[in-house]
């Protein structure tokens, strides 16, 4: 008999289809905000007239900005931006961009509830994971009463976990820090925000929403509610990221995906854990600086092929969902990869055979790399499993 638990983390609303600055300013109204502050895009920031038309809704409300957070989430940013909220006395921060501004934001709460200003004081609250014995200590600390609305422009999914990564600038991983109420308490889903997201970051971060759907379906730890979910999103995903490759302005192609990313959350959302397509892109993202989209791209397949092993029949209900029930699940993975042009190889991303021992080494770092289904025995495993994507 299956047996598990569902986690239900304290996020309050998820609103789709509306213009965010509208649902912004409804949810500022209902929380009862006074001093906003706005963690944002640069390019949305500089290149556009969205960030602008958020700050004259707020008026009065409107209490600083920040809009320098680089890919990754290098701590030392995070603390910029921490420094600026503090000193203006924020008591909700909006965050309006990608996955990095989510996942700053949720870093950025964590410094204001704790007077977070060294990067040495992050180190109490990291998630941390024994490369021997896979043994993950998740410290328990008091969270954040300064929290987050999340305005996701990709489809990276970072506003349903309850974890926030950064990475370290002096070890160069990519770490994570959980608590239940790092989570948005509000997400809006704008699908004409979108738009200005450039189209490759765009189906990159669809193929990471893909990694979710499949990771949480096999996971030894799901649950019946997120198989469902995520087969759903494995039927709404594809057909929505090909949508808009051929035409980046249809709109409803662009709701799908976002419905189709919201869905593949689910696993997330109720703390199931990934496996190595994730851990080891973590690696590649934190040490190598590789997008997370394009570390799906490179890693999914081939995670996929080492796994099928422990995981067949999933794969088959997997295979099911993506269209062809008769082909493999890593093939039809690599060919969606290929249809939407995206880098296949590790050489392609600048990650060079030298760069393996490495990689494989961090990656038993990674809590996610120990929830494979099918555990890795020795780093040598892993550095075999990354020459099959040279």
């Amino acid at each position: 008999m299956r047996q598990g638990s569902f986690s239900i983390p304290p996020m309050e609303r998820v609103f789709f289809g509306r213009p965010y600055v509208e649902v912004v300013m409804e949810e500022v109204e209902r929380l009862g905000a006074q001093r906003v502050f706005l963690l944002v895009s640069n390019t949305l920031n500089n290149k556009t007239g969205e960030i602008r038309k958020m700050q004259d809704a707020l008026g009065s409300r409107f209490a600083a900005i920040y809009d320098d957070i680089p890919a990754h989430i290098p701590r030392d940013a995070v603390l910029r931006a921490a420094a600026i909220a503090r000193a203006a006395k924020a008591d909700l921060i909006v965050t309006i961009g990608g996955g990095s501004i989510t996942d700053a934001g949720k870093n950025v709460q964590l410094c204001l509830e704790h007077d977070i200003t060294e990067l040495d004081q992050f180190e109490p609250f990291r998630l941390k994971t024994d490369p021997v014995t896979s043994v993950v200590e998740a410290p328990v600390f008091r969270g954040p009463t300064v929290r987050q609305i999340a305005v996701p422009t990709t489809l990276s999914g970072g506003e349903f976990h309850q974890s926030g990564g950064s990475n370290d600038p002096v070890k160069k991983l990519k770490q994570s820090i959980r608590n239940p109420l790092m989570i948005p308490r509000t997400v809006v889903f704008d699908p004409a925000l979108t738009m200005h997201t450039p189209l490759g970051l765009w189906l990159s971060t669809g193929m990471r929403a893909v990694d979710h759907a499949v990771e949480s379906f096999y996971s030894p730890y799901g649950s019946p509610f997120v198989d469902g979910t995520s087969l759903q999103a494995l039927r709404v995903l594809p057909d929505a990221l090909k949508r808009t490759k051929r035409d980046p302005d249809d709109l409803e192609a662009r709701a799908d995906a976002q419905a189709g990313m919201w869905l593949s959350q689910m696993g997330m959302w109720s703390l199931v854990p990934m496996g190595a397509s994730h851990g080891i892109g973590h690696v590649l993202a934190g040490t190598f600086h590789v997008p997370h989209g394009h570390c799906t791209c490179i890693t999914l397949p081939a995670v996929l092929r080492f796994n099928k092993p422990v995981t067949e029949a999933k794969q088959k209900l997997l295979s099911e969902a993506l269209g062809d029930a008769r082909r493999e699940t890593a093939d039809l993975v690599a060919a969606f990869i290929d249809e939407l042009e995206m880098p296949n190889r590790l050489h392609k991303v600048g990650v060079q055979r030298s760069d393996f021992a490495l990689v494989a080494k961090n990656a038993l770092l990674d809590r996610w790399t120990h929830s494979n289904p099918r555990k890795f025995r020795s780093e040598q495993e892993i550095v075999d499993l990354l020459e099959t994507v040279a």
